[in-house]
């Protein structure tokens, strides 16, 4: 059907309707940047035509060269054929007005914690300048680290990950800014690296899913690595060693944000003394939690 299309379609408004037809007929998986067949057939159509991303009415009608089809279709094809997420095609992924290079040596990003950045955390930051100290844990691709240095301008950030490979894709990202002299890249499984560091804010989106939902995840998110996708038997591996150590690393007054998936009554059920506060995110109030230092000693 790719090869027929290479003589059948000659226009933007061809390849989107060929698109989302063949995604549909695929049954693809989405939650990488798109929710839906069409908003990822258009975005990966402008993103290959070098076209603005955010304008598409005004191209419908425009006419390819056929080396232009060509390379859509092969875009299109491997994202049918081999389900490869659509970031990783492009090498690209946004967070808000951020964009953000990735490769499969990430995750693709796509944190609700993104969105309280943008509001500097407010109400749980009173003075956002006065913040001066940051660790972003399980970094990836570096993502929610820049978006702290934005966030809290006074703050120096420690960017911390196991990965050796994904250091490196956070590396070209922090750099992509110009954030080397602010946000520092740390190899470490979680804390251990970090003996006596203390900050203002610690933020983590590491990893949560359950062994079970690992299983049943569809192929595009195969595509990940897999250690940023499972953390155990219930998906809280990881958690449990951030609410332990979190304390040592905290400064007085200091807090912590974990996003957690789908987990939050498994985090409560697990940890009935602690009095979590759920933050209001696009996705509802189920997939963050604030925790002051406090209410961990």
């Amino acid at each position: 059907m790719f090869i027929e299309a290479k003589t059948q379609l000659t226009t933007v408004r061809d390849l989107l309707r060929f698109a989302v037809s063949r995604f549909n007929e695929a049954e693809l998986a989405f939650g990488h940047g798109t929710q839906n067949a069409y908003d990822e057939a258009a975005y990966l159509i402008l993103h290959t035509l070098h076209l603005p991303l955010d304008t598409l009415d005004p191209f419908l009608d425009a006419k390819l060269l056929p080396s232009e089809l060509e390379t859509v279709l092969k875009i299109l094809e491997k994202r049918v054929k081999e389900r490869t997420p659509a970031a990783y095609l492009t090498h690209e992924a946004w967070l808000g007005d951020f964009r953000f290079y990735v490769d499969e040596r990430v995750i693709v990003p796509r944190s609700f914690i993104a969105e309280l950045l943008r509001e500097q955390l407010t109400p749980w930051v009173e003075n956002p300048d006065a913040v001066t100290t940051c660790l972003d844990l399980c970094t990836g691709s570096g993502c929610l680290g820049i978006l702290m240095s934005y966030a809290f301008p006074n703050s120096m950030i420690d960017a911390v990950d196991i990965s050796e490979d994904a250091l490196e894709v956070a590396y070209r990202n922090v750099s992509d800014y110009g954030l080397e002299d602010r946000v520092h890249l740390i190899k470490s499984d979680l804390f251990e690296s970090l003996q006596g560091k203390h900050y203002d804010i610690i933020i983590s989106n590491p990893p949560y899913v359950n062994a079970e939902a690992v299983k049943a995840l569809p192929s595009e998110y195969l595509h990940e690595p897999k250690l940023a996708l499972g953390s155990g038997e219930d998906g809280l591996d990881a958690t449990r060693i951030i609410l332990r150590d979190a304390p040592k690393h905290l400064n007085e007054g200091g807090i912590l944000v974990v996003e957690i998936g789908h987990n939050r009554d498994t985090v409560e059920a697990a940890f009935p003394e602690i009095d979590f506060t759920w933050l209001n995110v696009s996705a509802g109030d189920e997939y963050v939690f604030m925790l002051a230092r406090e209410q961990l000693i």
